[in-house]
């Protein structure tokens, strides 16, 4: 059928890409001028791997990613280890596939070039959607051009802002969780070799505060994500914002934290608002449904955001394919993938408060207690979004 897309990140190009496989004929509305993506790593692990190989990206995933050997989490201050996930052979051992550490641009470039492989035409680029409604017949999506479009279906891949949400949910705006993120890139050889961080996603935890890091590019870059708990700011991820007020958020840091903060370039450091959103179990209505940030947006401490938005591409695409009525199928995806999302996205809001406890000895009982590696691997890794049972 025809289906129309609005949104062409992450989510909203797998999903079209997954779909225009089977056969649809899939249009992306996308609201930019020039497609891209901004941001810097993003982190895949086997569950979202599944998915993007049999979209044809393994040779993108092997050229341009990294496979760490672990997640550690460690103390701000003197890089004390308090708890290990391992990653490298161990995961693709139990998993089946591996994880991998890539540039965002390089996911996004590497997923147009797949959908646009299936349908030259899929991408339409300057198309600003402004309402959707819907009748029996079909959905309507109308632009700020004042053209419409009228489609059997249409799935609202557009963010945290979505502008399709407030068809299926609500028109209650996101809720900022009083944490900001910085966001910057340090090339590897810039880094004294003595500091550079091990081949792993560190997390460096500490009081109202903590910074990850790890490699993309084939190692050539090292990605640092820092999240501090600070007043409200501009929700953008293309605001730059001091140096020295990064510098001030990680004083007293790690060395090797310390020597990122010191060789990055100084222009280049980006800060963001962080949002959220109580996660809801009402995904769709007859002719519209929604994936991604549009309907669970995800806090970044589990590093399964993006991840979360692949599996929901996979399942959408699976479930369309049933044997039954559209919205039939839409109901099918929905009470399949609402309860995962949602706790994904409780357990990354707990995540925030497990790394800011201030107290060494109380972080050390909070991670034994909560056993991260028992928990990823008894249920977030094993899930195989091309063959788990649709309900």
């Amino acid at each position: 059928m025809d289906i129309a897309i609005i949104g062409a990140g992450i989510g909203g190009l797998a999903a079209a890409a997954s779909l225009a496989r089977q056969g649809h004929r899939v249009r992306v509305y996308e609201q930019a001028a020039e497609l891209g993506e901004v941001g810097a790593a993003v982190q895949m692990s086997a569950n979202a791997v599944k998915v993007l190989y049999a979209l044809g990206l393994k040779p993108t995933l092997e050229a341009r990613g990294v496979k760490p050997l672990a997640f550690e989490f460690r103390r701000f201050d003197d890089g004390e280890l308090l708890h290990t996930v391992p990653l490298g052979p161990a995961h693709e051992a139990a998993h089946g596939h591996p994880y991998y550490q890539i540039h965002r641009v390089d996911l996004h470039n590497a997923l147009a070039d797949a959908l646009r492989a299936l349908d030259p035409d899929a991408l339409q680029l300057g198309r600003r959607a402004v309402a959707v409604d819907e009748a029996p017949e079909h959905a309507r999506v109308r632009f700020a051009d004042g053209a419409e479009v009228h489609t059997p279906l249409v799935i609202g891949a557009d963010g945290i802002k979505s502008v399709v949400r407030r068809h299926v949910v609500d028109e209650a705006p996101p809720v900022f969780t009083g944490q900001v993120a910085w966001r910057l890139s340090v090339a590897t050889e810039r880094l004294p070799a003595g500091l550079r961080p091990p081949l792993a996603s560190t997390i460096w935890c500490g009081p109202r505060n903590h910074a990850v890091m790890y490699y993309m590019r084939a190692g050539a870059l090292l990605n640092f994500v820092g999240c501090v708990e600070r007043p409200w700011e501009e929700e953008s991820w293309t605001a730059r914002q001091p140096w020295a007020e990064l510098d001030q958020d990680y004083a007293g840091w790690h060395p090797m934290v310390r020597a990122v903060i010191e060789h990055a370039d100084r222009d280049q450091c980006y800060r963001w608002a962080l949002n959220n959103r109580q996660p809801v179990m009402r995904w769709s209505t007859p002719r519209v449904a929604l994936l991604g940030d549009a309907v669970h947006p995800t806090l970044p401490y589990m590093a399964q955001g993006a991840a979360m938005a692949i599996e929901d591409a996979a399942v959408l695409a699976r479930a369309l394919a049933l044997d039954a009525p559209l919205h039939e199928a839409l109901r099918s995806y929905e009470r399949h993938r609402a309860p995962r999302a949602a706790r994904v996205v409780r357990e990354s809001n707990e995540m925030a408060e497990l790394y800011h406890i201030a107290d060494a000895a109380e972080m050390r009982r909070a991670f034994h207690d909560r056993d991260i590696a028992a928990s990823r691997n008894g249920w977030l890794y094993p899930y195989d979004p091309l063959t788990a049972p649709l309900l």
